[in-house]
């Protein structure tokens, strides 16, 4: 069967946010010092989580994570906003910033249009 549009375009956006985010771990400020191998090494196995996550929602036609990435996705933001008030846009939360709304254009779609009856409860 055939892969909607919106299911197709949910898949790269997300996609590309996750490849984003992923960039945004490396361009973290390190000037704090300290052990950062254990963060990156968490973060990095949340990307992966995720990526299967969307994997299972455009390909496996799964309903449950796309309710995880709009959860991941407002407490992501929340804890954002914070970080943004406190230390200015700087080069990591600019990317940060470009992959929530990536994520929420991919989310939406992913609600909309084509996509409706793609998704299994």
């Amino acid at each position: 069967m055939k892969v909607p549009n919106n299911v197709l375009w949910f898949e790269v956006l997300l996609y590309l946010s996750l490849t984003l985010d992923a960039l945004s771990v490396a361009f973290q400020d390190r000037a704090a010092g300290g052990d950062l191998l254990g963060p990156m090494i968490m973060e990095a196995g949340l990307i992966l989580l995720l990526t299967y996550f969307v994997y299972l929602a455009a390909q496996k036609r799964k309903n449950w994570p796309r309710w995880v990435l709009i959860a991941l996705l407002v407490l992501s933001v929340l804890s954002m906003l914070p970080l943004v008030a406190e230390n200015g846009l700087e080069l990591d939360s600019a990317i940060e910033i470009v992959s929530c709304i990536l994520t929420t254009v991919g989310l939406y779609l992913s609600y909309t249009g084509d996509a409706k009856g793609w998704f299994n409860a």
